[in-house]
């Protein structure tokens, strides 16, 4: 961990609590600041502001108040789920006090090498598929994953070497946040319409997910898919130096693929079909993975042996069980259509799907044509039910069942299933309408099969 004097005897606001809250809290206080957290929750409802309270970290609860900006703070440190229309966030820039986001800090203090991964779709896999591949290496430190994949990046920031790599996963709430991150490898892996009701536009959204290379140099590198014109322009905005990736073979600078094959320029990687988990779109993670394990020196055999024996990131089309014939797949993680539109062309067998969730004011009739494709049933629940079955409706489907939740679709899609088929959780919406989050959704969903299957009686 470098040595940082810059927060030393100054006040620092950390707004909004959570794992990076928390990790942020007790970094700056590290370091030497007078930190004052401030989260909404109630104090006797709020273990992780009696924890810090106990850590000696002043804490004010409940809301927050405007007065706190009276204090004279030398930077806010929010939650990245806290929009910038939020009053302390808002007050806070009009007083020119900086705003960032906890993977900002740790970038500060981090001594090794930082690689960002973002993207609509991908970045979770694509992020754990980088780590796995740089640890294949035996003559360099390790790597480290951290971010918006659960695992605080000022945490693994603190304890990462100057040999070691933080492989970190960047949400667009969180690079609205960076001024300073400064990562020597970015990866853009895809960009598609989502969170614009925290964004306001896709124009803001596609410049928040830019920010990823702002702060590059022409020593760094800028990875970004190439089967877009859009994502193409988006690549000559980058400082760095530019290596692409391409499913469709739009070019032969970078990773591509042809009749099935993977490549790294002029190098033969390995079959598609040997890539453990499924679907089109992890094709197109393992080339983004490809292109940085290469740009890090990785022999081709370690990149071989992560993607035939990686078996996917929890909630990500995760393999669950097979059971009578019938292959569960937990995809909780498809909050928007076009995850779940890539999920359900990664399979051949008939799929019975299991969708719905929070309405945002989508329509889904662009997730037609894959329904058509590839669903025979159509189990829909949560907020967006009625709007999912005339989707359905609209692909053909005659079998569209109703039920309340993921839970209780598991019982009718096993009735409404047999032998060879699969059965997915792939929603296609967040979770907030009747989950806290899109991980308890698909554990839910999870223990719900165990039930069926009789596991959940032996645990």
């Amino acid at each position: 961990m470098k040595s940082v004097e810059q927060y030393r005897n100054q006040k620092v606001l950390v707004l909004g609590l959570a794992k990076s809250g928390m990790n942020a809290a007790r970094l700056l206080h590290k370091l030497g600041a007078f930190v004052t957290v401030n989260d909404k929750k109630d104090f006797d409802e709020n273990p992780d502001a009696q924890e810090l309270l106990n850590d000696g970290i002043k804490v004010i609860t409940g809301g927050h108040p405007l007065s706190l900006l009276d204090e004279d703070f030398k930077v806010v440190v929010k939650n990245p789920g806290i929009p910038y229309t939020n009053p302390i966030v808002a007050g806070a820039i009009e007083k020119n006090i900086p705003v960032i986001t906890e993977v900002e800090l740790a970038s500060q203090i981090l001594e090794g090498e930082l690689i960002g991964v973002t993207g609509t779709n991908g970045k979770t896999t694509t992020t754990t598929l980088i780590t796995a591949m740089l640890n294949q290496r035996t003559a360099a430190g390790k790597a480290y994953v951290a971010g918006n994949i659960g695992v605080p990046a000022s945490a693994v920031a603190q304890k990462a070497t100057a040999d070691d790599t933080m492989v970190t996963e960047l949400s667009s709430f969180m690079l609205c946040g960076i001024k300073t991150l400064h990562p020597h490898i970015a990866v853009i892996t895809n960009i598609y319409s989502t969170h614009l009701d925290y964004h306001g536009s896709r124009e803001n959204y596609i410049k928040a997910k830019m920010r990823i290379t702002m702060n590059q140099t022409p020593d760094d590198y800028f990875v970004i898919n190439w089967d877009s014109d859009e994502w193409q322009n988006l690549a000559k905005q980058s400082p760095a130096q530019v290596v692409p990736f391409s499913r469709q073979a739009k070019t032969k600078a970078g990773a591509y693929e042809v009749d099935g094959k993977l490549y790294f320029q002029d190098e033969y990687i390995m079959a598609a079909k040997n890539i453990k988990i499924p679907g089109d779109h992890n094709v197109e993670n393992a080339l983004a993975a490809i292109v940085v394990a290469k740009l890090q020196g990785v022999a081709t055999a370690g990149i071989v042996q992560v993607l035939k024996t990686f078996s996917g990131v929890r909630h990500r089309t995760q393999y669950v069980e097979t059971y009578e014939g019938r292959q569960f797949y937990n995809d909780s993680k498809a909050t928007n259509l076009v995850s779940t539109e890539m999920a359900l062309r990664g399979f051949d067998q008939p799929v019975v799907l299991l969708a719905g969730g929070l309405d945002r004011g989508n329509t889904f009739e662009k997730l037609a044509p894959a329904l058509k494709d590839h669903v025979k049933t159509l189990i829909v629940f949560g907020e967006t039910a009625q709007k999912v079955a005339d989707a359905g409706k609209l692909a053909g489907i005659d079998d569209i069942e109703f039920t309340e939740n993921c839970e209780t679709a598991v019982p009718l899609a096993w009735q409404q299933s047999q032998p060879g088929d699969i059965i997915m959780l792939s929603p296609a919406c967040a979770s907030w309408d009747q989950y806290p989050n899109f991980e308890v959704r698909g554990d839910r969903y999870i223990k719900a099969i165990e039930k069926l299957t009789g596991k959940a009686e032996e645990n």
